[in-house]
């Protein structure tokens, strides 16, 4: 990973100190605190647990404040504090089926049990500046919490039961670590999602717009989206049974996707999957459009070239940190580089001034 190469010692204390006064701002408006950022941009500090591998809202919160709001700075924060945590121990899969919900649609079935929940969603505002927001001191009347709902059956299970829907057997397989050990492709599926939910949000949409512009086959509908709380179980050896140590907010969504069917596979739907932590809707909808376009070969459909169908072009390149990283080195001293490749230009110029002159006369 490129990093920031530092020199010039006196120069970058100054800068430190410059950059802390920007990041405080006009000294006679009050701070933010990492309440405010906690509770009131929940979606960045969202975004920056995902992308960042750590469900922390504090230390999200602490980064997106001390990186001045860029998200990918705050990302990069909380990643390298990341690796300085000791590691006690494995979860177990999240049972996202017993999900309490606070949001729950699906685009494919009007009535299904459990109803569609709509939940905090910019999905039917108005696209205008609100500009009560902007009012200091006024402040919205409270409204209670509604209460939580109870698990809901998953809408796949409709068409399971008709064997509408490619059967997906659980594996007991240990998927790899992205955060431990470097990617290796080609990757299996589970790979490919633990690297997607660490991905770009920009970079993941992106892809997944592709495949809906016809860079890709991928048609798909919402079979569900839900976000809610889940619960976090660990094995205790010494109890011999699993305990609950705490719960987490997650979105999930699963796709259904046309399929026509293959020599060994009758007609039937197919699926595309995506889980992020905290309310990530865009997020999780990209990656499950992602993660369909890239099971082409599983599913003996042809590769059309499309980039969303390209594992190693995806995966590569979805990482943000990773590309921040190489991007932003050029900006950094390369002095010697640059000094050869000057006296390179120069020596061939003067070989081509003299090689027309030679041919001028």
């Amino acid at each position: 990973m490129y990093v920031a190469v530092k020199g010039g010692e006196r120069a970058i204390e100054n800068a430190h100190a410059w950059l802390a006064e920007e990041r405080r701002g006009d000294p006679s408006v009050a701070e933010l605190t990492l309440d405010q950022i906690r509770e009131q941009l929940k979606l960045a500090v969202n975004r920056v647990m995902a992308e960042g591998s750590l469900f922390d809202p504090d230390l999200a919160a602490l980064a997106i404040k001390q990186a001045r709001g860029d998200l990918i700075e705050a990302i990069f924060l909380i990643r390298a504090y990341r690796t300085t945590l000791p590691r006690f121990g494995m979860s177990l899969p999240v049972d996202t089926g017993a999900m309490a919900c606070i949001r729950r649609i699906s685009a494919t079935f009007k009535d299904a049990p459990g109803g569609q929940v709509l939940g905090p969603t910019f999905d039917y505002t108005h696209r205008l500046l609100d500009f009560k927001l902007a009012a200091d001191g006024v402040v919205p009347p409270a409204a209670e919490a509604p209460p939580r709902s109870a698990p809901m059956p998953r809408v796949s299970g409709f068409l399971d039961r008709e064997g509408l829907i490619q059967d997906e057997p659980e594996s007991d397989a240990v998927p790899p670590d992205l955060t431990r050990q470097p990617m290796e492709l080609p990757g299996t599926r589970a790979l490919r999602l633990q690297a997607l939910t660490r991905g770009d949000e920009g970079f993941v949409l992106g892809m997944a717009y592709s495949t809906q512009r016809g860079y890709g086959r991928n048609h798909p509908f919402v079979g569900e989206l839900r976000i809610g709380m889940v619960a976090v179980e660990m094995d205790i050896p010494e109890l011999g049974f699993a305990i609950e140590i705490g719960e987490i907010e997650v979105t999930e969504c699963e796709t259904v996707n046309q399929f026509t069917g293959s020599k060994s596979e009758p007609p039937q739907f197919t699926r595309g999957y995506g889980l992020v932590m905290g309310q990530t809707e865009r997020k999780a909808i990209s990656m499950a459009l992602v993660d369909r376009a890239l099971r082409w070969k599983e599913l003996g459909e042809d590769n059309v070239g499309a980039p969303a169908q390209d594992e190693e072009f995806v995966l590569y390149h979805s990482d943000n940190i990773q590309a921040t990283g190489f991007l932003e080195h050029i900006k950094l001293p390369h002095y010697v580089d640059f000094q050869s490749e000057l006296e390179l230009v120069r020596k061939l110029r003067r070989e081509a001034s003299g090689a027309q002159a030679e041919a001028a006369e």
